[in-house]
């Protein structure tokens, strides 16, 4: 291990990465206090990007049940638990093996650590309407003590889940039972024969999941994103017209500090679709919306965030303008959908903070927080659709909602696509590759092969035609190891685990 300027490296095994980029890494992340880089095993000697299956959780059966589709993933900040919420308002935790941890090389092989039910189907007799049980959102807080928090939401209700070990318990009571259950016939008095003193044995592990807060009547539309901040004190909840701070102390109040809600719906021309807090600036959070629009906020200026933040994060310039990330739209490409697929459906900052990644229907792009004009980067996760938007448009598909993830470097990102298909993109090299997450490849150490899709003309050996794609296989959420290359990808019910080549 060693230090330079503030920032720390640390060897792996088989660590590569090419000399002319460690100078652009170091001033990119040079806020970091910390960094870690992880071994980028995963990129061959000509630069593509390999990875090899490790895991696969969930029936691979094709009869599935609606209540056990994934519908968000989530590691933690070490990325020991990997933590899935479903349809069916279930929440589960997987925990990494310690010896593949430390085995060499390193292994990404989690197991079941405690699974239970976050949130039950509601009725609400007022508005008449149904509220699903669906975990929409999973955030972790960090680790301060020897027990996990994590905050799950459904389109309602936020819960603060507490999840801790047991493996002592507590025996020879003199005036309850084992089970903490009040003796039928006490002793009419306790002599110092008849008096015991209780004892501490040991027990079968057991793992306890308890709710320690619930943050509630809110929101009168879905919430859809949550964020915890820098600060691990207060977190933000989001619904398509406001936004909301939360103490996680205080259940019964919480801030508004966005409103988008026009006096008349009438006038109503965009909604929220995501939201998110600096991983540094406590004051400092973004959100996306229907228009294509990111905004950047800082709650300094007032408390309704109504005016949005436009300043350098690396000085101590006031903010005082506002700063709104938006690409013009080319002209060449404007249809009836156009409104429809610039919709951003994800919006994340990168670990550093300096950058800010956002995914519409057809891309996923880079934004730096110091130029709102135009994406620094720009890839193409499925262009090949654009003419297929008619038909996607009739069967919903182009209202989906995709997720994307950063790498722990912040030199690699992700996003799924259809027919089980993941979209990977080197920001250095610029490749990309397509891969798919299939029971075919649910063998160990199995590596994956790049996908092709043709989009028109003669087909070749190895390429799939658009018309095949399956669209009712979708991966819409996926997640990235905070300092390893493993990767977990949602497929239906199926959550796939992905790790290097080794």
């Amino acid at each position: 291990m060693a230090t330079d300027g503030g920032v720390t490296y640390m060897d792996f095994d088989e660590i590569t990465i090419f000399e002319d980029n460690v100078e652009k890494l170091k001033t990119d992340l040079i806020k970091v206090p910390t960094l870690q880089f992880f071994s980028i095993n995963g990129f061959n000697g000509n630069g593509d990007i390999q990875l090899c299956f490790s895991q696969v959780k969930g029936t691979l059966d094709d009869d599935i049940s609606d209540a056990d589709v994934i519908s968000c993933v989530e590691f933690n900040h070490d990325g020991d638990l990997l933590a899935t919420g479903d349809k069916g308002g279930r929440v589960v935790i997987f925990q990494r093996d310690h010896g593949s941890k430390t085995s060499m090389p390193r292994r990404a092989e989690y197991n079941v650590y405690s699974t239970f039910q976050s949130h039950e189907p509601e009725f609400d007799y007022l508005k008449s309407l149904e509220i699903e049980e669906k975990i929409n959102k999973i955030r972790w807080l960090r680790r301060k003590n020897p027990s996990h928090f994590l905050l799950s939401t459904n389109d309602k209700t936020i819960k603060l889940w507490k999840v801790s070990e047991r493996d002592r318990r507590v025996e020879g009571f003199n005036l309850k039972e084992e089970n903490g259950q009040p003796k039928d016939s006490p002793p009419s008095r306790l002599t110092k024969d008849s008096l015991r003193v209780p004892v501490i044995k040991p027990m079968e592990l057991m793992v306890e999941a308890s709710p320690r807060r619930i943050f509630g009547n809110a929101h009168t539309y879905h919430i859809n994103a949550i964020s915890v901040n820098s600060d691990q004190e207060t977190y933000l909840s989001a619904d398509d017209l406001r936004i909301n701070l939360w103490h996680l102390e205080v259940n019964d109040q919480s801030f508004n500090i966005v409103d988008i809600k026009p006096q008349n719906m009438e006038e109503l021309t965009e909604v929220i679709t995501a939201a998110e807090f600096h991983p540094k600036e406590c004051s400092m959070f973004a959100y996306s919306s229907s228009k294509g629009t990111i905004r950047l906020c800082d709650m300094r200026q007032a408390a309704l965030c109504d005016r949005h933040a436009r300043c350098s994060l690396w000085n101590d310039s006031s903010c005082f303008f506002p700063k709104v990330f938006e690409e013009p739209e080319d002209p060449n490409n404007r249809s009836f959908f156009s409104e429809i697929i610039s919709s951003i459906s994800d919006v994340k900052f990168s670990n550093s903070g300096r950058y800010m990644l956002s995914r519409d229907y057809l891309s996923i792009k880079v934004w730096d927080l110091n130029m709102e004009t135009k994406p620094v980067e720009t890839f193409h996760v499925h262009e090949y659709l654009r003419s297929k938007l008619c038909s996607l448009y009739e069967n919903d598909c182009i209202f989906d909602k995709f997720e994307c993830c950063w790498s722990g470097n912040d030199q690699v990102i992700m996003t799924g696509s259809y027919n089980n298909f993941f979209r990977v993109f080197d920001r250095t090299t610029k490749r990309d590759v397509t891969l798919e997450a299939s029971k075919e490849i649910a063998k160990p150490k199995t590596i994956l092969k790049p996908k092709k899709v043709n989009a028109g003309g003669r087909r070749k050996r190895d390429e799939i035609m658009v018309e095949c794609l399956d669209f009712n296989k979708k991966i819409l959420h996926t997640a990235w190891h905070p300092t390893e290359n493993i990767i977990a990808v949602a497929a239906t019910n199926n959550l796939y685990l992905f790790q290097d080549r080794f």
